[in-house]
């Protein structure tokens, strides 16, 4: 009698972790997708939680960047962005408010074909040289991108040699353009080049010509699972999660 009251106790307890288990929405840029992948599935085990995963960039003109999902009536319960560009749809109201958690850093890095010369980058006269004797160069349509189109050229005083043959690539990752042959020199953040085979990474651009992207998280407004969405931002802002972070080529948040 014992056992079979043990046995409809256990089962019992497993109708009811059924019950909650929860399909959490995710909408996540690029930046953040390496360390995400790592953690999401150890958060989703240990809260017999599922999540879905909904990528796209933090900002553009693809129907798939979040902004333009969330335009459309796309649910999610978290999104995870670039800071500026979630800034944005908190001034929108599309953000329940107080729910952004700041989640990591992201420099810009560059890549080479792989098993072709490592230029140098690491200092302003390097950088300045390497882009001007690229035959080609290309550069993200997210926020690295935008700063080298719009700055970094600027800045290096090269913006009239480099304009005519360098190029914004839309919705896939710069390394892959870089991998195939098509680019020879593909900057973006570092997390997203580190990914992709066939390139060869070269390092961060010269620190005084950094551009540093900060991700973030919050919930957006009529979210289905906000608690849910709360203790996933809050486990992927955590101290015991900061050396998967690393590995991927974000920084912690100071």
């Amino acid at each position: 009698m014992k056992n079979f009251a043990a046995a409809i106790l256990v089962a019992g307890l497993g109708l009811v972790g059924t019950i909650q288990a929860e399909e959490i929405k995710v909408m996540t840029s690029g930046g953040f997708t390496a360390a995400y992948n790592i953690l999401g599935p150890r958060f989703a085990a240990e809260h017999n939680d599922t999540l879905k995963t909904i990528l796209g960039p933090s900002m553009g003109k693809a129907p798939e960047a979040i902004p333009n999902r969330l335009a459309k009536g796309e649910k999610a319960d978290v999104v995870i962005m670039v800071g500026y560009a979630l800034a944005e749809l908190i001034e929108q109201g599309q953000i329940e408010p107080g729910t952004r958690v700041e989640l990591a850093d992201s420099r810009i890095g560059a890549v080479v074909h792989a098993g072709a010369a490592k230029p140098r980058i690491d200092s302003i006269d390097e950088l300045k040289q390497t882009l001007l004797s690229a035959d080609s160069v290309a550069y993200s349509d997210s926020a690295s991108g935008v700063y080298i189109q719009t700055q970094l050229f600027k800045r290096l005083d090269i913006e009239d040699q480099l304009l005519p043959k360098a190029h914004m690539i839309e919705k896939i990752p710069v390394a892959t353009v870089v991998a195939t042959g098509n680019y020879q020199l593909g900057f973006q953040q570092v997390s997203e080049l580190l990914p992709v085979p066939g390139v060869t990474y070269i390092g961060k651009i010269a620190e005084p010509l950094q551009s540093v992207t900060r991700f973030a998280g919050a919930i957006p407004k009529e979210a289905e699972h906000s608690e849910e969405a709360k203790s996933l931002l809050a486990y992927l802002a955590s101290k015991e999660v900061q050396p998967e972070i690393q590995s991927t080529g974000l920084d912690s948040v100071p």
